[in-house]
């Protein structure tokens, strides 16, 4: 008889073990979703009585059979309820009211014939538009860290999007066809959308990382459609400014005794790099730097960020960390023969680039060579504390120059 207990009880640790897992999804719809309580409350409590369940009903095979199913159910509604509920919050009055004439939205749009989604925002619809083409990567799209332009949203209608291949536009479009003439051509039907149904002549336009490359390729091929290119960990020279990241990567690695990285790096030796290991070999490297910007690292912050989007249902959570490798693995290795210096020396719109006193994933020193060969009808290069792109010790500076200067020199110059 105790054998047979014994034996049961076994039988039940791969059941509870699974249990655990299935709880997952339930768990995270109130810390990281838009599902309103009176959804994932509910099925809390059906989950809860369901484990209960499992261990009631005899015989044992029985009852886990009954309980599991049920978990199973649980939890997939919990995912399909946190697509169906991702929503951009409201902007709101004092009193929790929507703001009169604001907008925020969390919309599909076609481009192409892709369907890519976008969040716009604004207190005022009537305000000029900030294109924000994302958070950099190849694959981070604009969702994740959607919410460091919320002080613009005062003086700007911010339009963040998915590009393809990533979160919420994750499967826009096959990978294999992701390449720069497909991001350049749907950037410019998203500029020409917005431009039509906020019946605005021209629009800004915002890239960092990745997506600065992009910026450029955008106002270099239609320049008439923009205000200004903002440019931000602006990319200049791929190979020279991964080679220099490599190499510093490894000096710095030498300064602290890390003899186990050193021995890493030199293993996997200067970019570019190709083949199955690519991505391990480019992000090993770009760690180090992180740590010599006192940034997180890419391994800890990627699965991380976008799970406090509540645009992103949890499908769309993960697709945006697996958006983000399919797509480096494919777009990156296109990227190798970017020299601005060369390829965009003349701009015909105002530039305004930020650059991070401390940022060396963007080497500040191309950033000024570039700079200094570039023609525009002006430019500016604007200094922020901090490392690569946005983050608090930079983001008021950032707001104050965008507002007083940028869209104060454009904008009422245009009109």
């Amino acid at each position: 008889m105790n054998v047979q207990k014994v034996f049961e009880s076994l039988r039940r640790i791969p059941a509870v073990l699974l249990s655990i897992l299935l709880v997952l999804p339930i768990i995270l719809l109130p810390l990281s979703t838009s599902v309103p309580a009176w959804i994932w409350i509910p099925l809390g409590i059906l989950y809860i009585a369901l484990v209960v369940l499992q261990f009631r009903i005899i015989p044992t095979w029985k009852g886990i059979t009954i309980g599991l199913s049920g978990m199973i159910l649980v939890s997939i509604l919990a995912i399909v309820a946190s697509q169906i509920f991702a929503v951009t919050p409201p902007i709101t009055d004092g009193n929790g009211e929507p703001l009169p004439n604001s907008i925020a939205t969390l919309k599909k749009v076609t481009l192409n014939g892709s369907e890519q989604w976008i969040t716009i925002r604004g207190q005022d619809v009537n305000n000029p538009i900030l294109l924000n083409l994302g958070m950099g990567g190849p694959g981070g799209g604009g969702f994740a860290t959607r919410s460091l332009f919320e002080p613009l949203e005062k003086d700007f209608v911010v339009v963040s999007w998915d590009e393809p291949g990533t979160g919420k536009s994750y499967n826009a479009v096959p990978f294999s066809t992701l390449n720069k003439q497909r991001f350049v051509e749907d950037a410019h039907a998203l500029t020409l959308y917005l431009r039509e149904r906020f019946h605005q002549e021209k629009i800004y336009v915002y890239g960092v990382s990745w997506t600065s490359i992009l910026g450029v390729w955008l106002v270099q091929e239609y320049p008439e459609l923009y205000y200004a290119y903002i440019g931000n960990g602006q990319m200049v020279d791929i190979i020279r400014d991964d080679v220099m990241g490599y190499e510093l990567a490894l000096s710095y690695s030498v300064e602290r005794g890390d003899t186990k990285m050193v021995e890493t790096l030199q293993r996997n030796g200067p970019p570019p790099y190709t083949g199955e290991d690519m991505l391990d070999k480019y992000v090993t490297y770009l760690d180090v730097l992180n740590d010599y910007m006192h940034s997180p690292h890419y391994t800890v912050i990627v699965p991380i960020v976008p799970f406090i989007a509540p645009e992103y249902g949890l499908v769309d959570k993960i697709n945006h960390t697996r958006g983000l490798i399919r797509s480096f693995e494919v777009v990156y290795p296109q990227l190798q023969d970017v020299d601005f210096i060369t390829q965009a020396a003349t701009l015909d719109v105002p530039v305004y680039i930020f650059a991070g006193r401390n940022d060396v994933n963007a080497m500040s020193s191309l950033v000024e060579e570039y700079f200094n060969v570039l023609e525009a009808p002006h430019k500016e290069l604007i200094w922020l504390n901090g490392g690569h792109g946005l983050d608090g010790s930079n983001l008021g500076q950032f707001v104050d120059v965008m507002v007083n200067k940028v869209l104060a020199e454009t904008y009422a110059e245009a009109k």
